[in-house]
This record gives C-alpha cells, sequence and structure tokens, in this order.
C-alpha cells in the first residue's frame, strides 16, 4: 500500500485558506468559476494517458465537434446562396406578375387572349405604389436558325426601356454587345448564341409555323435579325431559351397589331406580392388573371425549403454525435481520477467545485471546437468559388454540371443568423452532454476513492 499520496501536477496551482480545521479554498468573488478550478481543468485536460489523462479521446471529440460544425456552417451557407441566387435569378429576369385576359372565342371560332387596350391596362396598374413599372409585352416560340444549326427560342417582344429594368439582362454576370443597340436587332441568351454559333453583328433567321394563310395551308413565317446582344443570366434554363426582339418589331412578326399577348409587371417587394395582387384585382376588372412568380416557382421553392429542413436535421444529428464523444472521454477522464477527485474532496473541495472542474474539461473540448469549426465554415463560404475550382482541376472537370444544376457555379451565402444558430446548437449540446459525467465525478465519494490508497 502507497504510504504517501503526491499529486504533482496539482503542487502549486491555488492557495488555501486554514484558519479552521478543514480547508476551502480561497473565494474568487461572484465569478461563475474560480481561477483555480479552471486551472486543475485545463491541467486535467492537457494530461498524457500516462498520467492518467485521456488526451487521445480529447483530440477525437476536438476534432469531431470540428469537422461537425464545419459541416453545419457549409451546408447552411451553401443552402441559403442557392436559394438567394434561385430567387434573384427569378426575380431578376422575370416578371413578379403576369397580367393576362381570360380567353374568349372569337366569331370565326378562334381563342383570342389578347390584350387591346394595353397601354391603358398598364397605366392602371403603373398607379400603385407597390408597383415598379407595368410593361406589355409579345410572347410566342419559334425556332431559331443559323447556317443549317437550330435552336428553339421563347421570343419576348419588349420596349427598350422596359428592358432595362430587368437587371439579370440588362446587367447579367457577362454579356456581349451592347444593350444600347437593341431596338435594332435581337438580344439572345449566351446559351443560345453557343447552340447556333452566332456571335455580335451575325443573322438569324426566326422561323414561325404560325404564318400566313394560304388556299393551300398555311406558310411558316420566316425573317432574319441581326444579333446586337448576348447575355448571361446566371440560369442555363433562361440562357438557354430566351431572346428579345422589340416591341413593334414583334407585333408585326408575329401578327399582333394594335395588341399585346400579357402585360409584366414589376414590384418594389415582390415578397408581399399576394398583397399587392389582393389590391390591383378590383382595379382591373373581372376578365384579368393574375399569375406571380410564387405561383410559378411555388412548388421549386417549397421543395427547397423541405430539403432544408431535412439537412438541418441531418447536419444537427451530425453535431449531436460529435459532441457525445465528449462524454465517453469525460467518463474515462473521471474514473482515471478517481484517487485526485477523493484527495480534492477530502482537502475541503466541495461536489459543487469538483463539478465545475469536470464540466469546465468538457466545456473547453466543446469551446475550443466549435471555434475551430466556426472558422473553418466561415472561410469555405467565403472561398467556395477557388475550392472548387481547384476540386474541379484535380479531378478532371465536370464537377458541377450547369445542366443539372440550373445554376453555373456552387453559391454560398455566410449569414450570421446560420453561423450564431450553428454556435449556440454545437456548445449547448457539449455543455448539455457534460453535465452529467460531471455530476458522477462530483457524487464520488471520497472514502471508496481512497480506501486502497
Amino acid at each position: 500500500m502507497k504510504t504517501t499520496i503526491a499529486l504533482d501536477h496539482l503542487r502549486q496551482p491555488f492557495h488555501f485558506a486554514t484558519n479552521e480545521i478543514g480547508v476551502s479554498p480561497v473565494s474568487s468573488g461572484a465569478r461563475p468559476f474560480a481561477r483555480y478550478e479552471i486551472m486543475i481543468a485545463w491541467r486535467y485536460l492537457r494530461a498524457k494517458r500516462a498520467d492518467g489523462g485521456v488526451s487521445i479521446m480529447t483530440w477525437i471529440s476536438l476534432i469531431g465537434i470540428t469537422l461537425a460544425v464545419f459541416a453545419l456552417i457549409a451546408t447552411m451557407a451553401v443552402r441559403s446562396g442557392f436559394r438567394a441566387e434561385l430567387v434573384d435569378t427569378i426575380l431578376g429576369a422575370n416578371a413578379h406578375v403576369t397580367v393576362y385576359n381570360l380567353p374568349v372565342r372569337t366569331q370565326s371560332g378562334a381563342i383570342d387572349r389578347s390584350i387591346r387596350d394595353y397601354d391603358e391596362l398598364a397605366q392602371v396598374l403603373r398607379n400603385h405604389p407597390d408597383v415598379k413599372r407595368a410593361a406589355p409585352l409579345i410572347r410566342s416560340q419559334v425556332m431559331a436558325n443559323h447556317q443549317g444549326l437550330n435552336a428553339g427560342l421563347d421570343v419576348y417582344g419588349i420596349q427598350y426601356a422596359d428592358l432595362l429594368d430587368l437587371e439579370r439582362i440588362a446587367q447579367p454576370e457577362s454579356y456581349f454587345g451592347q444593350i444600347q443597340d437593341f431596338e435594332q436587332g435581337i438580344a439572345i441568351g449566351s446559351e443560345v448564341a453557343k447552340s447556333l454559333n452566332v456571335s455580335v453583328g451575325d443573322t438569324i433567321k426566326l422561323i414561325s409555323p404560325d404564318g400566313v394563310k394560304t388556299a393551300f395551308g398555311t406558310s411558316p413565317r420566316v425573317k432574319s435579325y441581326q444579333v446586337v446582344y448576348i447575355f448571361s443570366a446566371g440560369r442555363i434554363d433562361i440562357d438557354k431559351t430566351r431572346a428579345y426582339l422589340p416591341f413593334d418589331q414583334a407585333q408585326d412578326y408575329f401578327n399582333r397589331a394594335a395588341a399585346a399577348d400579357e402585360i409584366e409587371v414589376l414590384v418594389y417587394d415582390p415578397e408581399d406580392i399576394s398583397r399587392i395582387v389582393d389590391e390591383l384585382q378590383p382595379l382591373t376588372g373581372p376578365r384579368v388573371q393574375f399569375w406571380t412568380w410564387r405561383n410559378a416557382s411555388g412548388s421549386y421553392l417549397r421543395a427547397l425549403t423541405v430539403e432544408d429542413n431535412v439537412m438541418l436535421i441531418i447536419m444537427g444529428i451530425l453535431v449531436t454525435i460529435a459532441t457525445l464523444n465528449i462524454t465517453s472521454g469525460l467518463i474515462m477522464l473521471v474514473k482515471n481520477k478517481g484517487r485526485d477527485i477523493g484527495i480534492l474532496r477530502t482537502m475541503g473541495l466541495t461536489q459543487a467545485a469538483v463539478l465545475r472542474v469536470f464540466f469546465l474539461c468538457g466545456a473547453f473540448t466543446g469551446i475550443i471546437g466549435t471555434i475551430l469549426g466556426v472558422v473553418l465554415g466561415c472561410l469555405f463560404a467565403i472561398y467556395i468559388d477557388p475550392i472548387f475550382s481547384l476540386v474541379n482541376y484535380l479531378s478532371g472537370g465536370g464537377v458541377w454540371d450547369p445542366e443539372i444544376r440550373g445554376i453555373y457555379a456552387v453559391p454560398a451565402q455566410l449569414n450570421a443568423g446560420d453561423v450564431i444558430f450553428s454556435v449556440c446548437l454545437s456548445l449547448g449540446l457539449s455543455f448539455g452532454v457534460t453535465y452529467f459525467p460531471a455530476r458522477r465525478a462530483a457524487r464520488l465519494n471520497p472514502v471508496e476513492a481512497l480506501r486502497y490508497e
């Protein structure tokens, strides 16, 4: 049996008051943790296994929490960036509200939904204080041809001043030509230009099957236009099909004399579109129909919301598993330090003081791992473009396919709320799982701990 008990690593860390029988550590005021408690916890955390520590388990817990917090922040940043990019392209290249006329049957039996009084209707819409602009449009689908290459186009006939209000078209990520030349030709998307192998200054043919009716049937309408502007709106489905013609030329080509197909409305607050539509409907008459950007993309956005929630749950479980490593490491530490706990209790440390010491051991791991994870996650979100460029280079290309993803690059948006949520989740779980092993250490009977010493 040992005759002396030495705690070499606790030789000079704290001071005791010995005014009474039974010593007690000097209080450090109203601080939640005394300095000697922090010091003891830090020394236990750094102690090697040969000295009764669990440094390997500490490192495993630290790395696990770091990677879990990093994954959580990176996932939330990409999720927020993807949603923001999607909404931005929807609102930046499309109408917030599209106004149609309900279809009516003409005397000849044809279905007509054209808007004859489009100037008056557009002015009524513009008078609403929340409406930014209301623009009459001609819209139809045609086939484009250039030197034997063909592509299907969704053609918009629009006035030049109204085209400038579409930020993703007038101020795109990249473009060729000058938008000021719009009234002299046609503007097409970048993927359309690639499909037809054309550049600014080339001429393309537009072929519409709805042409002139003759005694021998309907002959296609064919007309050539010079490409004056090529834009990249940021979404491949837009760049691959979209083209713009001057409004008067579109009226002439599609035989819409003194008529428009629809009115494109932009508002100042697209998120409040439901209220705005409710206020516009009484002003426009019973035949007018409204189609908002939420109607067009609502199902997709709802699917994204469900996916976001599932990913958040999965990442939360990952953080929980990582923090549980603290529990196993702390249980081993309590077991290895049973003799030390008995001596500290004998010297006068209360159960609460012992609980705080071992609580700090787990809390240090959670705090350090959380800080490292936040740093790595923020750096990933900030430098996501060069990171994916490197990954794409090392893998030989094809990591991000715009044809599948719909956008050209991986977006990431770092929000303070997401970072704060990640920090609170990690620290909350780390502190929560630390409490129970620390309480077990505090309740250890010093007599049992020192019986065989």
